[in-house]
């Protein structure tokens, strides 16, 4: 059994969920889809992806999509190899810190034929008097450049569409709020109660609703929180964050997301790990009102028998299992299984067996199994039991960059991208 960090193990408060009965109707695994239904199966070797692909993602019909820098791949179901496209929407300049990003970040697959891409830029530095770092005056206002509203631009969102050639173009760079902010200027992602603040610039990751009453809704995790995106619309945002000294809020970069059996919204920053529960209203997402209001956080809190709350856990990854335990990764800190206790404070578990402190990624499946990527010691599981852990060893590579969990196949799939490549593993 693990060694045990601070308390035993714990039942999670908010108890199991049943399987069939929690599902909304039609979200039953229809057949095995369009892919190989080999229990383990290398993608990059069977259909040619080649090196370097740091993103993946399926979309609803099942196309898979590649990112690689500046360039999109699409392999379709029947294609021997991928049809690759460079240069679309915020690449088409190249990157820089001239360019409209730094970088690309994440893909995630959305509507058939439709993808979203992730790109990430500088953090804004304080400008305006008065004013936080983030803050971009409209023109006709004090302090208004056109540089610093050029700003509005870089980073943020791309929603890109599949043609019937295998080739891919820029279908829209995300700018339409919800609410009346901005209006109708196509300023990319801001926040939707006021467009003045530019602070989700960079894409960090990307999980969709496969199933359930909100299937088909996007969240991204940003530098600065969690987007709601519904097709081409977002509502932008919320955070688990505190204040330093009462004034200062501190955030952190969200690079753990994850969507629960239940729809849950699980997120994990720097500092803090937080459970939402959305009401499938978009306008009502970015409502923040702690415990109460439309979509208020289940939990909210932080590792108290890691670190105090000023210090960075450095969370990277987060899952929940059908069970009711909660799954965070840290990049310094190992693995830790969360029990919820209340709706401010958890049991925390450190895995001790799982030999490597820099957790990437997490994926739990419906069957109770808990897949654990690692930045240098490849891909884990945790069995059903919640206890047993052992190696994946049919999957290559040290560094697992990706998990995406696809149970809307029978065998259900889930797509591990190491740097080694791409396998997927279908099991019952």
């Amino acid at each position: 059994r693990w060694a045990v960090v601070g308390m035993a193990l714990l039942v999670g408060a908010c108890g199991a969920s049943d399987e069939d009965g929690k599902r909304a109707s039609g979200d039953a695994p229809s057949g095995p889809g369009p892919w190989p239904t080999d229990a383990v199966k290398d993608y990059s070797a069977a259909y040619e992806l080649g090196s370097g692909v740091q993103s993946i993602g399926v979309d609803e019909a099942h196309n898979l999509w590649l990112l690689r820098g500046a360039e999109i791949g699409v392999l379709r179901p029947g294609d021997a190899k991928p049809t690759w496209t460079r240069g679309v929407g915020q690449a088409a300049g190249g990157f820089g810190r001239d360019k409209k990003a730094l970088g690309s970040t994440v893909i995630c697959g959305g509507e058939a034929g439709r993808a979203y891409v992730g790109y990430h830029t500088y953090e804004l530095q304080r400008e305006i008097p008065g004013k936080p770092h983030a803050y971009i005056p409209a023109p006709g206002e004090p302090y208004y450049s056109d540089a610093r509203f050029a700003e509005y631009q870089k980073g943020d969102l791309d929603a890109v569409r599949l043609e019937s050639d295998g080739t891919v173009v820029l279908e829209e760079h995300l700018w339409r709020s919800v609410g009346v902010s901005g209006g109708s200027q196509q300023l990319g992602i801001r926040n939707t109660n006021d467009f003045h603040y530019d602070e989700d610039r960079s894409v960090l990751t990307c999980q969709r609703v496969t199933r359930g009453r909100d299937k088909g809704d996007l969240y991204i995790g940003t530098n600065h929180g969690v987007t709601l995106i519904r097709g081409l619309t977002y509502n932008s945002h919320r955070h688990a964050a505190w204040y330093a000294e009462g004034e200062s809020l501190q955030a952190g970069f969200n690079w753990g997301l994850g969507i629960g059996p239940d729809g849950e919204v699980l997120v994990a920053n720097d500092w803090m790990v937080g459970i939402l529960e959305p009401n499938g209203v978009l306008e009502d997402f970015d409502k923040e009102r702690t415990w109460e209001g439309p979509v208020p956080w289940r939990y909210r809190g932080h590792n108290a028998q890691l670190n105090s709350l000023e210090a960075f856990d450095h969370w990277r990854a987060i899952a929940r299992t059908r069970q009711g335990a909660t799954w965070v990764g840290s990049r310094d800190h190992g693995l830790w299984r969360m029990d919820v206790k209340d709706r401010s404070s958890a049991t925390y578990t450190r895995v001790t067996p799982l030999p490597s402190d820099n957790v990437t990624a997490l994926a739990a499946t419906d069957g109770g199994k808990v897949y654990v990527g690692t930045n240098d010691e490849g891909l884990w599981r945790i069995e059903a039991d919640g206890e047993s852990l052992t190696r994946v060893d049919d999957v290559k590579g040290k560094k697992v960059l990706q998990l995406v969990y696809d149970p809307t196949v029978a065998p259900a799939a889930l797509y591990v991208l190491t740097d080694a490549g791409l396998t997927v593993l279908r099991e019952d």
